[in-house]
């Protein structure tokens, strides 16, 4: 035990660069570097967590499952990353991102080998069960490493850029798994995505890094002069308070208790990730069947209209992002609210068409929900991490995240036995409900900062 803490513990500190020119130069390169290997590191995450989803319908051609069977077996994943999304967030708040992520990666990889080795339901369940542990050890490292070397003022920017990698990871695994398939069969779609996260795992290792001061550089809030309102006092006239301020660490009972549980704004916007979720989800998961089953669709292009879906994510998040940070100033509840009434009429027109057009333009139509859906998904992460504590970031987006694959799970078997029982309307109705639910959670939300926390930070 003594050995795995070790392991993981955060570097200490070390005495800070006093060049200004040095520290400039330093933290340009590992902000670049830390970036692009946590984003390159979710993508494939990806590739571990959805190459089931698109195996699912060999699955039931070769081994004959049902919806409902598949649907236990996608919820258990979902389950075990909902719980392990919060858990691991407060373990990773006092761990080192460099290690926590990439021992994760490496581990999903090779639950996808061993999924790929067996035929039973039981089997499947417990390996992807197994998967959606590790699967958490993902988000929250980089929650932590994108609050502590981005401010405030452009975290909403680079954030949405970061969350583009669930898009292209979700675009590229249908893909990925397309062309495996037709030639290695499914089994051949878990063994490769696997075999690669095993790889990516290992340039995590080398590649990524802690905080800013465990290589001899200012926090990011006194690198940018740029502090949280709870912080603001004196840092201008002073750096020394200012500093040891950042600095601080947190217990856990702190985290859990004073920044995380007991903020209502957390608990908004949790609820709100429930239902978001479910919808997320359930076109992720369940819109190639749906295609295929009411459209006749090969495969191929069924999966490439789902693709589609994510490229639109991908979009909506960067232009959320911007906007938050450009129009709303930094305050997140505005366009998840904007963004959330267009996801709503955006599924409407995806039911009301599904018998009169062309594939391209299902394509469309799954392009405009991801951009409307992927909005608000990016931006709860983002809000509940700043209407928290810098030191609290990973809980409250595990918090949140615990939530949201909850509602994931929803969309497994719970939508699965409605597709099954009352056909593809009763599938859409759930998904419209869950669509306004999460808008009216939203609401309140819409002029919330950290300036007016009921627990000051």
């Amino acid at each position: 035990m003594n050995i795995w803490t070790k392991f993981f513990q955060p570097p200490k500190h070390i005495k800070e660069l006093e060049d200004p020119a040095l520290i400039k130069k330093q933290y340009k390169y590992w902000r670049i570097r830390i970036f692009y290997s946590m984003f390159v590191g979710y993508i494939f995450y990806y590739f571990t967590r959805k190459s089931f989803t698109f195996a699912m319908p060999t699955l039931m051609t070769n081994l004959g499952f049902d919806k409902a069977q598949l649907g236990i077996i996608g919820s258990t994943l979902y389950i075990t990353y909902g719980i392990s999304k919060f858990v691991s967030g407060v373990i990773s708040d006092q761990s080192n991102p460099r290690y926590f992520m990439a021992l994760g990666l490496i581990i999903t990889g090779v639950t996808n080998i061993l999924f790929g080795m067996s035929s039973s339901i039981i089997f499947f369940a417990l390996w992807w069960g197994l998967n959606g542990w590790f699967q958490g050890w993902g988000w929250p490292p980089c929650a932590r490493l994108l609050t502590h070397w981005y401010a405030k003022s452009e975290r909403g920017t680079w954030w949405s850029v970061w969350s583009t990698s669930h898009n292209i990871g979700g675009a590229l695994i249908p893909i990925l798994t397309g062309f495996v398939i037709d030639y290695c069969g499914w089994r051949g779609a878990m063994f490769i995505p696997g075999i690669l996260c095993i790889g990516m795992g290992l340039i995590l290792m080398n590649r990524l890094r802690d905080t800013p001061q465990s290589l001899g550089l200012p926090s990011i809030e006194k690198y940018k002069r740029h502090f949280h309102h709870h912080l603001q006092q004196n840092a201008h006239t002073s750096n020394v308070p200012a500093k040891k301020e950042v600095e601080q660490e947190l217990s856990t009972r702190e985290i859990l208790f004073t920044h995380v549980l007991s903020n209502k704004w957390l608990w908004l916007l949790a609820l709100a990730s429930f239902f978001i979720y479910i919808v997320r989800m359930a076109v992720n998961d369940w819109s190639a069947l749906f295609l295929i089953e009411t459209k006749r669709y090969a495969a191929v292009t069924a999966n490439f209209c789902v693709s589609l879906f994510e490229i639109g994510g991908l979009f909506g998040m960067l232009l959320a992002g911007w906007l938050s940070d450009k129009i709303s100033k930094g305050n997140r509840g505005p366009m998840n609210v904007v963004f959330s009434l267009g996801l709503l009429f955006a599924i409407v027109g995806m039911w009301y068409g599904r018998s009169h057009i062309a594939w391209w333009l299902d394509g469309t139509l799954l392009f405009i929900i991801g951009f409307f859906l992927f909005g608000p998904q990016m931006m709860i992460g983002l809000a509940a991490a700043e209407l928290s504590h810098k030191k609290a970031a990973g809980t409250a987006s595990g918090f949140t995240g615990w939530f949201a694959y909850f509602g994931a799970a929803f969309a497994g078997y719970p939508l699965g036995k409605i597709a099954q029982d009352w056909g593809w309307q009763g599938f859409f109705v759930a998904l419209l409900s869950c669509a306004f639910i999460a808008l009216i959670l939203f609401l309140p939300t819409w002029s919330a900062t950290d300036k007016n926390l009921s627990n000051k930070t």
